[in-house]
């Protein structure tokens, strides 16, 4: 990096809102990169270790925005975004400068995004909705990948630094549009989890290894790359949580309900809700994905 565009980082200050597992990640990307961050959690005790290198912690999403030049939330649902920027007292869009360019990168349904847009144009303030796709190792190495709704001219004032958290960015249309596809994204992956699952349980009942299925199906075009990774957990039964099922339960409902709102038939979407909640509800709701498979044994 040359000492001019070094200088360039260093005085753009950038608030990153909400720090799970996810945007701990992500917020740590920004720290290495250099940018003066400044964070914002509801349970203080995430922010330790990015306070550690070198963030600030402030103790409300607006005193974490304030005077900087971009803003960015990565909360778990509608509510939580709703409350981090709208809240009367300590939202984020009360403690946003004129100038600044917000993000918004939750998984969201889009009606709630429309809304918040609306709140974002009252005061003329620039925002883009840019969820992501991929999980925590892909956080941790910058290779998430950005779906992004909103004006192109604001994507390309935030480019380099969505650039490094991500390794491609896709833009999808108006404000909603990044959040809509990141809807078809984990509902397609859902859907091909728990079919997977599904499969398994026959196979398993013929007397056929989970390795053994396992390895015919990942050398068959049928099996997509992500599902070849999911097969190899079912085999090994790891189940640790990197995108867990009681997020997939959220993400599958904001899509029925999204589809619903659109005018979409969902029967397939809307059945393999009902598997996930028949995963939650037999305790499997802090496990991966791949923990769906429990279902069928």
């Amino acid at each position: 990096m040359s000492d001019y565009s070094k200088s360039v980082l260093m005085g753009q200050k950038i608030a990153f809102l909400g720090l799970g597992a996810m945007g701990s990640r992500m917020a740590a990307r920004l720290l290495e990169a250099g940018y003066d961050l400044s964070v914002f959690n509801r349970t203080p005790d995430r922010a330790a270790p990015l306070v550690g290198r070198g963030a600030s912690f402030e103790d409300s999403p607006r005193a974490a925005a304030a005077g900087c030049d971009i803003v960015i939330s990565m909360v778990r649902d509608d509510e939580a975004s709703r409350e981090i920027w709208l809240d009367p007292g300590r939202g984020a869009l009360a403690g946003l400068r004129d100038e600044a360019i917000a993000i918004e990168s939750s998984t969201l349904t889009p009606a709630w995004v429309e809304q918040l847009s609306l709140a974002m144009a009252e005061r003329q303030l620039r925002f883009i909705d840019a969820p992501v796709v991929g999980t925590r190792p892909q956080a941790e190495a910058g290779q998430l990948i950005y779906l992004v709704g909103g004006e192109v001219a604001v994507l390309e004032r935030v480019r380099a630094v969505l650039l490094t958290i991500g390794g491609a960015i896709h833009h999808a249309g108006p404000i909603g549009a990044g959040t809509v596809m990141k809807l078809a994204v984990n509902a397609l992956f859902g859907i091909q989890v728990a079919a997977l699952g599904e499969a398994l349980g026959m196979t398993r009942r013929s007397g056929i290894s989970d390795a053994d299925a396992i390895e015919a199906l990942s050398s068959m075009p049928v099996t997509s790359p992500a599902l070849k990774g999911v097969g190899a957990l079912v085999a090994a039964r790891k189940f640790d949580p990197m995108f867990p099922i009681e997020l997939v339960d959220k993400d599958m409902g904001y899509y029925v309900k999204t589809a619903e709102r659109l005018g979409s038939n969902t029967p397939t979407g809307s059945a393999v809700r009902a598997v996930y909640r028949q995963a939650i509800e037999a305790g499997f709701g802090g496990d991966n994905i791949a923990g769906v498979a429990k279902v069928f044994d």
